[in-house]
């Protein structure tokens, strides 16, 4: 076997326009990007430092670089869940693993991870936390049918209520990242179904989950932040309807495709998210999508400038993934 090599690049990437949360906005995406060669064939992942969960660029780097000589060595994904927790560092090397197996084997990452065929997925395209009258402007240019409103506070209801009449076909998903009170998540409950909202996302603090076991009205409920591998489905169960899985989270697409499998035996339904990245980090959940009842994949629309043989995307919908991107 050629000795394998590993490169980790952090990638600093401009915005088009300022993202915004209720946890704060930004105009950066940052990424590390890693690149796993045999001499012959090459592999890579990309990964998105998640502060929510402690994590930055450097502290990433430096996790990545608890496993670089086994890496190197030979280690594989299997033993890789093991080497390194879940989270954005085993996110970058799984995905890179799995691409790397591809080219060695002339073998997709769809076969080989017994996903259905590729396909043209819908994905969800983020309106940015603002002022109502400017999140129903950008609702009126963005593309698809399907449109995922940040909320953050005062004025949600307002928010959601001006995108459905900028956009009265458009369905909806209503994102707080954990920053609805329960006063404000009932109103959105209840008013929902009426106004196109067809999933309310994370509407509380993780670990505050208890609060939707009484919830109202007709719109289900998705957990996102609750949600890191598929240790928490069963207790997620209890409290939501769905979940949404997001690489860089789960560590990977091993533990995504092991958290797919344990929201359908708990009977939960499936959501494949993203952080904002290129469409590196989108390859493997483009594919993953393939299972899933909705996708959230809009990352790279938000650069101002994609990776080389990015993702096509049209009218809502995004290609599959190129062999010369991923997989």
């Amino acid at each position: 076997m050629r000795k394998r090599q590993l490169e980790i690049t952090p990638v600093s990437s401009p915005l088009r326009a300022a993202f915004a949360i209720s946890r704060g906005a930004k105009t950066q995406a940052e990424t590390i990007r890693v690149r796993l060669t045999d001499g012959a064939h090459a592999g890579r992942g990309e990964c998105v430092p998640y502060a929510r969960y402690g994590e930055t660029a450097a502290s990433v780097i430096a996790a990545l670089e608890t496993v670089h000589r086994e890496i190197e060595a030979g280690l594989d994904r299997a033993g890789l869940q093991a080497a390194l927790p879940a989270g954005a560092a085993r996110c970058a090397l799984d995905c890179a693993l799995w691409d790397l197996e591809a080219r060695q084997t002339g073998t997709p990452v769809w076969q080989r991870a017994d996903l259905p065929p590729p396909r043209p997925v819908e994905t969800a395209v983020t309106i940015s936390l603002a002022a109502p009258e400017d999140m129903a402007e950008a609702a009126r240019s963005a593309p698809g049918k399907l449109l995922k409103l940040k909320l953050g506070g005062a004025g949600d209801l307002d928010r959601i209520q001006a995108v459905h009449l900028a956009r009265p076909n458009a369905r909806l998903i209503v994102d707080a990242n954990e920053g609805l009170m329960p006063e404000a998540f009932q109103s959105i409950a209840r008013a929902g179904a009426q106004l196109g909202v067809v999933l309310i996302e994370q509407p509380f603090p993780a670990g505050k989950d208890d609060a939707l076991l009484r919830r109202p009205g007709p719109v289900a409920v998705c957990a996102d932040e609750s949600a890191h591998t598929s240790a928490d489905i069963q207790t997620l169960a209890k409290s939501y309807d769905a979940v949404n899985i997001k690489l860089d989270k789960a560590g990977g697409l091993t533990e995504a495709l092991a958290m797919v499998r344990a929201a359908r035996q708990s009977g939960l339904g499936v959501m494949i998210g993203c952080m904002v990245a290129s469409s590196l980090s989108m390859a493997p959940a483009v594919l993953l999508a393939g299972l899933a009842d909705a996708a959230d994949l809009d990352g790279p629309l938000w650069l101002e400038q994609d990776i080389a043989d990015g993702l096509a995307y049209t009218d809502g919908h995004i290609a599959p993934p190129t062999p010369e991107l991923w997989g």
